[in-house]
């Protein structure tokens, strides 16, 4: 609850201020703790920015963990990505959020670093719903990957039309265009 509190204080803040131009000060400030609570919480600015991601990467597995064993493995991570609408938070600060994740470059290679722990997450759900192959480890990975990149450019293009669309419907957009035949 305390550690929730403070990462969307300080996305509140990192909004309106910038992420640069904000202090961990300024956030515990805001959020009425000392410095100190805020580190036993997170290491770094960083990692306080970046929190929710973690989080959302073991919902969107365990609801991959749910679906169907039987399901194909694109359609159970679509399904499973939808979780993300369901965390409680508006349109508008999940458009400032993603604006400012994408608009500062130590935050979009720290988002770069959780989706590779996403893919480790996501790889070892999928591969039990592929045809038994010696690659079918390389084939889960690739799949995890695809897909995650897949919700990271149906984001970006999101943000880019102002939130004033289905993600989801972008989502499927950018499947569909790697998933096409040649």
């Amino acid at each position: 609850m305390v550690r929730s509190l403070l990462a969307r204080t300080a996305i509140e803040l990192f909004a309106a201020k910038g992420y640069d131009n904000t202090t961990l000060d300024e956030v515990a400030a805001a959020a009425g703790v000392s410095r100190r609570t805020l580190f036993n919480y997170f290491r770094n600015k960083e990692d306080l920015a970046l929190s929710g991601l973690d989080e959302q990467g073991e919902l969107i597995a365990a609801r991959l963990a749910e679906r169907p064993a039987d399901e194909d493995a694109w359609t159970a991570l679509r399904v499973a990505f939808q979780v993300l609408e369901e965390i409680d938070m508006s349109a508008e600060g999940r458009l400032e959020f993603i604006t400012l994740l994408f608009g500062n470059d130590s935050l979009r290679a720290g988002h770069a670093e959780k989706q590779a722990r996403w893919q480790d997450l996501f790889a070892p759900l999928i591969e039990p719903r592929l045809p038994d192959s010696d690659r079918r480890t390389l084939q889960a990975r690739a799949i995890a990957a695809a897909a995650i990149i897949c919700l990271q450019a149906a984001n970006e293009e999101w943000v880019r039309l102002g939130g004033h669309v289905d993600l989801f419907d972008l989502y499927d957009t950018a499947v569909q265009a790697i998933r096409r035949p040649a």
